[in-house]
C-alpha cells in the first residue's frame, strides 16, 4: 500500500473528503518553496502535488506557466525538485507527494534513474500529462513496478469508449479535469462535474479527485461534496506570485482545506 492508498483509506474511515494542493517546486525560489511545502500538511493538505518546472507546459494556464518560469529562472531543476522532496521527508514521512509535470525532464534523466531517484526522495505518485495510455510501456508500467502510483487525467472529452483505456493502468486516484482547457482558465461547476464523476466511479474503484477551476473554500466544498476530493493549484500559486508572506498563503490554503473537509 502506498502513502496515497493509506491516505484515502484513512479519509474514508473518517468520512472525510480529500484536499489536494498543487504548488510549483522552486517558486519563487528553492528556500521559500521548501518552507511552503513543509507548511502544507499543518494547513490541512492531505496530498501534495509538486509541480516540476518545464519550459513548455502545454496543459497549464498563465498562472502556472509563470510560476514554472520563475522557478526555472531561480535555477530549479528536476534534481533540485527531488532534493526538495527529500528535505520534506526528513520531517514528514506520511503526507503523499505526487510529482506533476511533463515527460521531457524525466526522459532526459533516463526513466530507470529517475524512478530510482524519485523513490529514494519519497515521491509517491506521478502525473505526467503528455504521456497518453498508448505510451504506458514508456513510464507508467515501470513506475508501477517501482512502487509509484501513476495517476491519469480524465476530462470532459473522455467519452465512454476512451474511459476504459484511460483507467487501465491508473492507480492511486483518478484526476478529473473539470473544465475543457488549461489550468486557471474557467470555473468548475458542481452541476456539470457531478454526473461525470459518477460516470467515472461506475467504471473504477479508485477515488476520483476533481481539479481545475476551484479557487474558493465554497467551491472546494461544492466540488468535494460530489467527488472524493478537490484539487486547488492556480489559486494557491497566485498567492505565492503576489508576494504574500508564507503564513498568509498557508492561511488561504487552510481555508480551502476546511472547505473541502466540510463537504
Amino acid at each position: 500500500m502506498t502513502r496515497i492508498d493509506a491516505t484515502f483509506a484513512e479519509l474514508k474511515a473518517a468520512g472525510k473528503k480529500a484536499f489536494v494542493s498543487y504548488v510549483m517546486a522552486g517558486d519563487p525560489d528553492y528556500e521559500t518553496s521548501l518552507e511552503l511545502v513543509k507548511g502544507l500538511p499543518a494547513a490541512g493538505v492531505d496530498i501534495i502535488e509538486l509541480g516540476l518546472p518545464f519550459t513548455d507546459p502545454m496543459a497549464d494556464g498563465p498562472t502556472i506557466q509563470l510560476a514554472g518560469q520563475r522557478a526555472l529562472d531561480a535555477g530549479m531543476t528536476l534534481a533540485k525538485t527531488l532534493e526538495l522532496a527529500t528535505e520534506f521527508r526528513k520531517e514528514d514521512d506520511t503526507t503523499p507527494i505526487v510529482l506533476m509535470g511533463y515527460y521531457n525532464p524525466i526522459y532526459n534523466r533516463g526513466v530507470e534513474n529517475f524512478l530510482s531517484d524519485a523513490k529514494a526522495a519519497g515521491i509517491d505518485g506521478l502525473i505526467v500529462v503528455d504521456l497518453p495510455p498508448e505510451e504506458d510501456e514508456e513510464l507508467c508500467i515501470p513506475a508501477q513496478k517501482a512502487g509509484l502510483n501513476f495517476i491519469r487525467l480524465a476530462t470532459p472529452t473522455t467519452d465512454d469508449k476512451r474511459l476504459p483505456t484511460v483507467l487501465q493502468n491508473t492507480s492511486g486516484f483518478v484526476y478529473y479535469v473539470s473544465v475543457t482547457g488549461i489550468t486557471g482558465a474557467a470555473e468548475a461547476q458542481a452541476g456539470d462535474v457531478g454526473p461525470e464523476v459518477a460516470r467515472i466511479k461506475s467504471a473504477t474503484d479508485l477515488p476520483v479527485i476533481v481539479g481545475f477551476g476551484i479557487n474558493t473554500p465554497e467551491k472546494a466544498q461544492n466540488i468535494a461534496s460530489i467527488s472524493d476530493g478537490a484539487v486547488v493549484g492556480s489559486a494557491i500559486v497566485s498567492q505565492v506570485a503576489s508576494g504574500k508572506p508564507l503564513p498568509e498563503v498557508l492561511e488561504f490554503v487552510r481555508a480551502l482545506a476546511d472547505g473541502a473537509h466540510s463537504a
